[in-house]
């Protein structure tokens, strides 16, 4: 009789790396969509559904984003203060010249990954920066190109 044994990964067994991603110009919902799959840890052999296999994602330049087609005056962000009548939007664009420019990327990502405890832990190896410098030089990232991917994952202005 044949036996076959599915590898299920441990969490001491998970090797976890550095990875940097420059976002200058990359399409929003094509990014979140890569940087999900690489913090859920998907893009391994050995990824279990159960455990945090992915890696720590840094992105730089987060306020160099785009949007395709009218999505930039047209995707509204929705938030609630609690109170009645209390409901407050943002624009995608006045949200990227804003103050905190990175939650646009952080909020896309958060809403491709699972909701629940592990998609919680998962979330905290984003790190989202707005302009070129970060302060994980000394993990040493190994820089993904996410432009050469695909033609598509890039607007050319």
């Amino acid at each position: 009789m044949l036996t076959r044994s599915t590898a299920s990964a441990r969490p001491a067994e998970v090797e976890k790396k550095w990875i940097l991603i420059d976002a200058d110009g990359l399409v929003v919902g094509r990014l979140a969509s890569i940087v999900a799959n690489r913090l859920r840890g998907k893009h391994k052999p050995n990824y279990t559904p159960h455990v945090d296999c992915g890696d720590n994602v840094i992105i730089i330049n987060a306020e160099k984003v785009r949007f395709t087609g009218n999505k930039a005056t047209q995707k509204v962000y929705y938030r609630h203060t609690g109170y009645p009548g209390g409901i407050k939007e943002a624009r995608a664009d006045k949200v990227l010249e804003g103050r905190f420019p990175e939650r646009v990327i952080e909020k896309a990502v958060e809403r491709m990954i699972p909701r629940g405890p592990l998609g919680r832990r998962q979330m905290r190896n984003l790190r989202v920066f707005r302009g070129s410098s970060h302060p994980h030089e000394a993990q040493k990232p190994e820089i993904l190109d996410v432009a050469a991917m695909n033609r598509k994952n890039k607007v050319s202005n």
